[in-house]
């Protein structure tokens, strides 16, 4: 049976895969509904593959939540907790989720989220609203009010898209995650 983990952000999850091998493989189950109790309905499922030196994010959304798993390389998380209400308010974390050692990432509305990529990886990624746009908040992927560890901000300066590398500053944020 997989095993769901803490973070130590409030509502988000690590899923530890239970894997089974033998001479011809693995197999791990990857999603069960049962896992995330009230948020069963997702509607929407996503790939994205990053080459190396890249940062995709950081984001949050109002309403929409995230499942994450990496079939292909490694990424490195970082999760900042923005939720004014939340007894996890202001706690960011990073760590590793890599393919080698597969773990799913269960990320609630009015979380930061975002990683970074060394090597090559491929992310998978259900959420339960469709994309349309305007759930979609960014915040500046370096900003040292954040709080995320040092090593968030180890290495090269990375490759961004615009709308990441145009993201605000936490300081000028127009849209609070609590929608408010």
């Amino acid at each position: 049976m997989s095993t769901i983990l803490e973070t130590g952000i409030d509502g988000a999850k690590l899923v530890k895969f239970q894997v089974f091998g033998d001479s011809r493989g693995a197999f791990f189950e990857i999603f069960r509904a049962s896992w995330f109790g009230d948020r069963q309905r997702w509607v929407q499922w996503n790939v994205s593959r990053s080459s190396g030196n890249v940062v995709r994010g950081l984001h949050f959304h109002k309403l929409q939540t995230d499942f994450w798993f990496v079939p292909q390389g490694k990424i490195q998380v970082g999760l900042v907790d923005l939720r004014p209400k939340s007894p996890t308010h202001r706690v960011a974390k990073s760590f590793p989720l890599d393919s080698a050692d597969p773990h799913g990432l269960y990320i609630p509305p009015g979380v930061v989220h975002g990683y970074r990529i060394t090597g090559e990886a491929t992310v998978m990624y259900l959420v339960d609203v469709e994309y349309t746009g305007k759930d979609e908040y960014g915040v500046k992927w370096n900003d040292p009010a954040l709080g995320l560890p040092k090593s968030w901000y180890d290495g090269p300066t990375p490759t961004l898209s615009n709308r990441d590398a145009a993201a605000p500053m936490l300081a000028d944020l127009q849209v609070r995650p609590d929608g408010k």
